[in-house]
């Protein structure tokens, strides 16, 4: 997969900062995966407003984040 610097150096720090396991079974809170359900809803009903389209931008490429960190701690296991 290929990533940006910044991506990389940013999946690296994670990956040091906790254990494997620990980001492999990283899970986000109930009340983070609702809010972006709700977005996810709303976007694709083309019902966002600007700032809930930014926040949507936002949680997406913190997804993309977290999977390459994830697949980067797999690794290690």
């Amino acid at each position: 997969m290929l990533s940006t610097p910044v991506y990389s150096e940013f999946i690296d720090f994670l990956a040091g900062g906790f254990t494997p396991k620990q980001i492999v079974e990283y899970k986000p809170s109930a009340t983070l995966q609702q809010k972006f359900s709700d977005l996810l809803y709303k976007s694709k009903h083309s019902m966002l407003t600007e700032e809930e389209s930014t926040e949507f931008n936002y949680f997406l490429q913190l997804e993309h984040i977290i999977r390459m960190a994830k697949a980067r701690a797999r690794k290690h296991l």
